[in-house]
C-alpha cells in the first residue's frame, strides 16, 4: 500500500513536466483589449470582453477579423460607432447636448430657492387683519357645545 502511496506522489509531482507549455495568442490579447472598451448593444452596460451574448461574441470575431486584416484599433472602433453610434463605447466622447439634462435639476431647485424666498419675504410684510372679537350669543354658544361635549366625554367614561 506505501509503494502505491509513494508512486502516486511521484506521479504526481512529475506530471507538470509533461505539461505543454501555454502560448499567449498577442491577436487575442488585441481583441480583448479593443473589446474591453466596446459596450455590448445587448446587455445591460457590459464590456463586449466579458459578455457571453451571442452580439459579443461577433462583435469580437469582427474585431479579430479587422486585425487579421491589418486595420488600427481607431479603424475598429469607428466601425462600431458607425453601425451602432456613440452608445457602443464605455466611455464615449463629451458632447454638450447632455449638458442641459445634468443642470437642469441643480438650476430648477436654485429657481425654486428663490422663488420660496421671495414669496416669505414678501408675505412678511403683509398685514395680518385684526381678529373678530365674538358677541355674547356666539360666546355663549361656543360655551354650551363646550359643556356638551365634556357631558359626552363624560357618559363615555
Amino acid at each position: 500500500m506505501r509503494k502505491h502511496f509513494l508512486f502516486l506522489l511521484c506521479l504526481t509531482f512529475a506530471l507538470p513536466v509533461f505539461a505543454a507549455e501555454v502560448k499567449e495568442d498577442p491577436l487575442e490579447r488585441q481583441t480583448l483589449a479593443i473589446a474591453k472598451d466596446l459596450r455590448c448593444a445587448v446587455c445591460q452596460s457590459q464590456p463586449v470582453s466579458e459578455s457571453n451574448s451571442d452580439l459579443a461574441r461577433d462583435m469580437r470575431a469582427i474585431i479579430r477579423e479587422q486585425l487579421e486584416a491589418g486595420k488600427s484599433r481607431e479603424e475598429i472602433v469607428e466601425y462600431f460607432v458607425a453601425r451602432y453610434g456613440n452608445y457602443v463605447l464605455m466611455k464615449p466622447p463629451y458632447d454638450q447636448t447632455g449638458t442641459l439634462l445634468w443642470l437642469a435639476p441643480a438650476l430648477l431647485l436654485i429657481a425654486m430657492a428663490i422663488g420660496g424666498w421671495l414669496f416669505l419675504r414678501n408675505r412678511k410684510d403683509v398685514e395680518l387683519p385684526p381678529v373678530a372679537t365674538l358677541s355674547k350669543e356666539d360666546r355663549a354658544r361656543v360655551k354650551a357645545a363646550e359643556e356638551a361635549a365634556r357631558k359626552e366625554d363624560e357618559a363615555e367614561k
